[in-house]
């Protein structure tokens, strides 16, 4: 008997999927609300978070790409005040949708079981990792949320950055990883520390779904956030199960008909890929709106960005994101933000917001093939600098 001939998806219709289950179609005008934000966020999945501040910090920059209106108290007052945000860990640290907080018990677990293997943490906690743990609690219990820096630096002459974390903040983060402790609020975009339960009492004491239950949510909210993907791209979506249970999933899944195997089509000249995509996909992409005739720029940390890989083969676009390269060998710049016109990656920008004197500095832009759209990324920028308070707009001539 022949094999099956699997229905192929072209890279136009695998990226229109993409863009349109991230939010990137829908009419970035409509109102923007603390509804309309929450709305994005569950749809989304989750938004990275980062303290990245060259022009704005991630999270609000991938935000204002999908809603003009969009405005930093908006996120803050799900976070911070109705609670139905909460900050956690996805593939990093990310905004996530509290009704998701029991699937998080998972990770809370596995987390605690891969620190006994963490050399570098164990060695940041110290000796009396528990003794200061215990500490931690009881003043949080007693005393109310703190921060890292309320508790004085025990390493002598030691750095207090990243790789210099004192045994204080290597305990408050094992707490919030755990899930005994959550983020209560950021002042300065330092974390704020409380018991899970004072900041999350709603779901605090809800239990774990049962593994299995677990293991097919994490894989249906994943595909249903992609279109279409390989139970890898599923897996490295939330990290929330293993890559055989992803794979486990999709087997299923396709049995049961919430799924259905296809060849994805490249852009970038590589070999068509196996994967899954959603049961219905054709119908979906007849649904899908056009997307809005604009130029955005998208945060480097945008989801559709996030796995280099696809976003080469989807867009033809090869971006690496070049904060931690030293500059001498920085192929475009610090912080560059890809400019998506329609449902193209067109170009990419480096700006920097002076905040001394108001102005958004362009220090350089380039251009994929070519420069049509040159008019509509002036626009773009005017838009950006007015959502960061720009005064205006300098591009420098390189």
């Amino acid at each position: 008997m022949p094999a099956k001939i699997m229905p192929v998806v072209r890279a136009a219709e695998a990226r229109r999927l993409l863009l349109g289950a991230q939010g990137l179609l829908d009419d970035p005008a409509r109102p923007a609300t603390a509804a309309s934000v929450q709305s994005l966020v569950e749809r989304m999945g989750f938004v990275q978070v980062d303290s990245i501040n060259v022009v704005e910090r991630a999270h609000h920059l991938t935000l204002a790409s999908r809603l003009d209106a969009y405005r930093p108290a908006l996120l803050s007052g799900l976070l911070e005040k109705r609670r139905s945000l909460f900050e956690h860990w996805t593939h990093d640290a990310s905004a996530i949708p509290t009704s998701f907080f029991p699937h998080w018990r998972h990770r809370f677990s596995r987390f605690l079981k891969r620190i006994r293997g963490d050399g570098w943490l164990r060695e940041r906690l110290g000796p009396g990792y528990r003794r200061i743990m215990d500490e931690i609690r009881e003043r949080i219990r007693r005393d109310g949320p703190v921060l890292s820096r309320d508790f004085e630096h025990d390493r002598k002459g030691e750095p207090g950055g990243w790789w210099g974390w004192k045994p204080q903040k290597a305990a408050l983060e094992v707490l919030w990883r755990s899930g005994e402790l959550a983020i209560v609020r950021r002042e300065a975009f330092q974390k704020v520390y409380d018991l899970t339960e004072r900041v999350l009492p709603e779901v605090h004491g809800l239990p774990a779904p049962e593994p299995r239950e677990h293991a097919d949510w994490a894989c249906r909210s994943a595909l249903e956030r992609l279109g279409v993907a390989s139970p890898s791209e599923i897996f490295q979506f939330w990290r929330a199960v293993t890559p055989s249970d992803a794979r486990r999933w999709c087997r299923e899944a396709v049995g049961r008909g919430e799924a259905e195997n296809v060849v994805v089509e490249s852009v970038d000249g590589s070999a068509p890929r196996k994967a899954i995509a959603v049961a219905g996909w054709r119908a979906r992409l007849k649904r899908l709106p056009s997307p809005p005739d604009r130029t955005r720029l998208l945060s480097p940390f945008d989801p559709i960005l996030r796995d280099r890989a696809r976003a080469l083969r989807l867009f033809g676009f090869d971006y690496h994101f070049e904060a931690f390269v030293p500059a001498p060998k920085r192929k475009h710049g610090y912080y560059v933000m890809p400019v998506l016109d329609g449902e193209e990656l067109v170009a990419r920008v480096e700006p920097k917001f002076r905040r001394d004197t108001g102005t958004l500095e362009i220090r350089g832009v380039w251009w994929e093939k070519s420069r049509r759209h040159e008019g509509r990324l002036r626009t773009a920028l005017e838009r950006l600098g007015a959502f960061i308070g720009a005064s205006s707009i300098d591009v420098l001539k390189r």
